[in-house]
């Protein structure tokens, strides 16, 4: 028998949770991501339980137990019950009746198994029990341990059931599996066969599913399969991963931290802003990133928009040129964050104007003094 441990478990306030319902003679089961991060070692945030209680037994319960339930998807079978101010959503067993590619029309449930067929992939359908003891219907534990992605049953009807599905299958790749074994071809088919799913998901969940790949540790492999089955090309019209890989080994040289958006910035960008709902922020970033590509070094680019900016460009520069980064970035970045320009308007005064052939005069000494890089004074400028 496999068991798991994690303070997200023996927390007073998850094991509240299950006693809540296992004392009144309900089955409950810690399920999906916080079971499978388990199993691979990765910090847990959330805890889903699973239980054969129907949801208004959820609510009795909780209240009698001192506990706030909240009916947040009541209809779905979800209430979210808080313990020591901590949300966990208590789910009834349930199956699909019906689905639209976005919305699934369900039933409740005695049956495990029922709960476990309706989930996307094997290692997703893993419960286990308050003490840790992993249960597991379909399987899924092995294709865990194997690092390897595989849909529940028939791929075709689980990505018809749900197009964000085609996403997931992505992310999850570059997240917990193997490159070394290979992407699941049934499942790479699959994508690439309802590609058109795609275009009835919003862009707001198309946005935060690319985000979260695009942070994975490497999402190069997985990347390279989207664009192989079409999918990258469906979300992202003109972006190219062909220089993410070198990027990432850059980052991995030079001991810095992922980045979504300088990944983003590799790919291409051009038709990102609406198809990923990008937020002023990033687009701005983007936008900046690709002005500091163009026209400047790391120091003038640190200085005219942000060290961050400038970094970014700078490995995105030496990805595309399969080129090392420079050894003194640090120190060039480091030099035009903290440079600060030595004439103000009022230095130039009278003698010009305020108007349009101040500010020019003023942009003029700016570049002089950049290029010099950032050495002479005011006395030299002026």
């Amino acid at each position: 028998m496999t068991k798991i441990t994690g303070n997200w478990l023996s927390d007073p306030a998850t094991q509240t949770v299950f006693s809540m319902l296992t004392d009144a003679g309900f089955k409950a089961y810690a399920v999906g991501g916080c079971v499978r991060n388990a199993v691979f070692g990765v910090s847990v945030i959330d805890v889903d339980i699973a239980t054969d209680a129907l949801p208004k037994k959820v609510m009795a319960l909780a209240k009698a137990a001192g506990l706030n339930p909240i009916p947040t998807g009541i209809d779905h079978g979800t209430i979210t019950v808080v313990s020591s101010g901590t949300p966990f959503e208590v789910t009834s067993f349930r199956k699909d009746i019906a689905t639209d590619g976005r919305r699934a029309v369900v039933a409740f449930s005695d049956n495990i198994n029922d709960d476990a067929k309706r989930r996307d992939f094997t290692m997703n359908a893993l419960y286990c029990t308050a003490d840790g003891l992993i249960i597991d219907p379909l399987s899924g534990m092995q294709d865990a341990v194997d690092r390897n992605l595989i849909f529940i049953d028939d791929p075709d009807q689980r990505i018809r059931e749900d197009y964000l599905r085609i996403l997931r299958f992505f992310r999850f790749y570059a997240l917990y599996c193997d490159p070394a074994n290979g992407i699941d071809a049934n499942g790479l088919a699959a994508c690439a066969q309802n590609l058109d799913g795609l275009s009835s998901l919003s862009k707001e969940r198309i946005g935060a599913e690319m985000r979260r790949l695009l942070g994975a540790a490497d999402p190069s492999p997985a990347m390279a399969a989207m664009a192989q089955s079409g999918v990258l090309r469906q979300v992202l019209p003109i972006a190219n991963p062909q220089y993410l890989a070198p990027l990432i080994a850059l980052e991995e040289a030079n001991n810095i931290p992922p980045s979504w958006l300088r990944r983003l910035g590799v790919i291409g960008t051009k038709d990102a802003r609406n198809a990923l709902c990008l937020t002023r922020k990033e687009q701005k970033h983007l936008d900046q990133l690709a002005k500091a590509m163009a026209n400047g070094g790391l120091s003038e680019s640190s200085y005219r928009f942000s060290p961050t900016v400038a970094l970014d460009a700078t490995m995105i520069v030496a990805a595309t040129l399969g080129s090392p980064m420079p050894t003194d970035f640090q120190q060039q970045i480091d030099l035009g964050a903290t440079a600060r320009f030595p004439i103000s308007a009022s230095d130039l005064m009278p003698d010009i104007p305020a108007g349009p052939k101040l500010g020019a005069e003023l942009r003029r000494l700016e570049n002089i003094w950049i290029k010099s890089g950032f050495l002479l004074d005011k006395s030299g400028l002026i």
